[in-house]
């Protein structure tokens, strides 16, 4: 998709006189990036997003400087550092782009705070492996006077951008209850077998934060888990089942089914990620694209359109976009530090913001560890 459609192909979601849009434009894409780290998620995702929208890279460096050599070929990047260090000092960057273990990134984040040509940071969640780490990065942005930003990229997934849009023009009245419900097997990547934390950390983050972005934040979770069959190192929260009751009464559960069923040879699966919010005045109901590899979807019926359009009385409506989770919802990610760093705004996607995050996955960490619901309001911010 070229970047002038990128701009304007929200309008193809629209349902009568209602515009939808599953994609904002790209705004801003001056600022330059160095992108540090050459696995799946930097070569695959952010870099093809970055080549669609034309934002410019102008570095990149990994842990072995090989994988970063080929990445870089692969996608035109002119400059290859020995080391993350040495990127970072590179004059030329502005952004900093980290894809990087969370035990590694800490440090990587607070020499980037130190360059004063680095204007911003975009970060990997999890943020840190602690809430308290997470809180003094948070800090230390603020003390240094730069944007960083955290890649919640499943904010920027079409469908839930659309939903977004529904919830906030009313037109499912007052959310009742909500559903998150995932039925895949992920690539766990090998640096977490050192870790003591596996799914509610590592996947459960994108939708226990999207939640947080529908519907605010939550008073309270219950999480139960057991461990997965199929993982073969030693972990606690293989399938995590969390409950979530937030002020006025909205209950919502999110479940990270990481078993799937078999995957034997000539076993089909029946992989999805599917939503459901229900609401006074209105369903809407959806599938995340991954692991299909098919653009998200939402349908949706209201009983009252609040817009000024024709009433649909009930009846479901399905907008169409061809856009993907992965890679397009990348581009939102980084368009939103472009447009703060080029308008001297605030991110969409705040430290700050992504420290309430932090703090409700490591609510479900006590609620698995102590089996009772925690409050949120249990861990100072």
């Amino acid at each position: 998709m070229s970047t002038s459609s990128l701009e304007t192909q929200a309008g193809e979601a629209e349902v009568g006189s209602a515009a939808l849009f599953p994609d904002g434009p790209v705004r801003a894409r001056s600022a330059k990036i160095g992108a540090i780290g050459a696995g799946a998620i930097m070569a695959d995702q952010h870099l093809a997003a970055y080549s669609e929208a034309s934002f410019p890279v102008v570095a990149i460096a990994s842990r072995t400087k090989a994988h970063a050599e080929r990445v870089a070929e692969r996608w035109g990047i002119p400059t290859v550092h020995d080391t993350p260090e040495q990127l970072i000092e590179d004059a030329e960057v502005e952004i900093v782009d980290i894809a990087y273990p969370p035990d590694l990134q800490p440090a990587l984040i607070r020499k980037a705070l130190a360059q004063p040509h680095v204007k911003a940071v975009l970060a990997q969640k999890p943020l840190a492996l602690t809430l308290d780490e997470a809180i003094a990065l948070r800090d230390e942005a603020e003390a240094a006077g730069k944007i960083l930003s955290v890649n919640q990229n499943m904010r920027y997934d079409q469908s839930i951008r659309v939903l977004k849009q529904l919830l906030e023009r009313g037109e499912l009245g007052e959310p009742v209850f909500v559903e998150i419900d995932m039925k895949a097997v992920p690539h766990w990547q090998g640096f977490l077998e050192g870790y003591d934390r596996l799914t509610l950390a590592n996947m459960s983050v994108h939708h226990l934060d999207v939640l947080r972005f529908l519907f605010g934040d939550p008073d309270e979770i219950m999480t139960v888990t057991r461990s997965d069959p199929r993982t073969q190192f030693p972990h606690t929260d293989g399938i995590v089942v969390s409950t979530l009751r937030f002020p006025g009464g909205l209950l919502a559960l999110s479940t990270e089914d990481v078993w799937g069923g078999p995957r034997e040879e000539g076993f089909d699966d029946d992989f999805s990620i599917t939503w459901r919010v229900e609401g006074t005045r209105g369903v809407a109901k959806g599938t995340i694209g991954w692991p299909s590899g098919t653009p998200s979807t939402i349908t949706y019926a209201s009983a009252a359109r609040t817009d000024g359009g024709p009433s649909t009385d009930g009846k479901w409506v399905t907008p169409t976009w061809d856009t993907h989770w992965f890679p397009h919802a990348f581009i939102g990610v980084m368009e939103q530090l472009q447009q703060a760093v080029a308008t001297g705004s605030e991110p969409a996607l705040t430290v700050a913001d992504n420290v309430k995050t932090v703090a409700l996955i490591e609510a479900g960490y006590r609620s698995i560890a102590e089996r009772r619901p925690v409050r949120l309001d249990e861990f100072p911010l």
